[in-house]
């Protein structure tokens, strides 16, 4: 048999312990960036075949910013709704999977970008 107080205190350490690994004041330049430049900009600057499909450059904060051909993909504090988000959690259609064709961002770079958004996508 298990006691409610066990059951509700195990729950409350595991929802500290995914707290405390959450990255917070998530920097653009520091942490963000970073991402972009390794996983996101062999396609996603001009000339390059994401930029072509969806005017999408990601190679500076404000042009991330700016979005593209379908509007902003970052709304500041919205990462539920964010398309960015969106695209590289594969919340959207696979055949738009972000970065397509390629292996998907690891947890860690994903909740970077989670919370970065979260946090206001701020250039810091």
């Amino acid at each position: 048999m298990i006691r409610r107080g066990c059951h509700t205190g195990a729950i409350l350490i595991c929802a500290s312990m995914l707290v405390a690994c959450s990255p917070r004041n998530v920097s653009f330049s520091a942490d963000v960036q970073p991402i972009l430049k390794q996983r996101c900009l062999e396609c996603h600057v001009p000339g390059g075949a994401g930029f072509i499909a969806s005017g999408f450059d990601m190679s500076s904060y404000e042009t991330v910013m700016k979005g593209g051909r379908f509007g902003a993909y970052v709304i500041p504090g919205d990462p539920l709704t964010s398309t960015l988000n969106m695209l590289v959690e594969g919340r959207a259609h696979p055949s738009i999977h972000m970065p397509h064709g390629r292996e998907k961002l690891s947890d860690r770079e994903t909740e970077i970008l989670r919370v970065w958004v979260q946090e206001g996508a701020k250039n810091n």
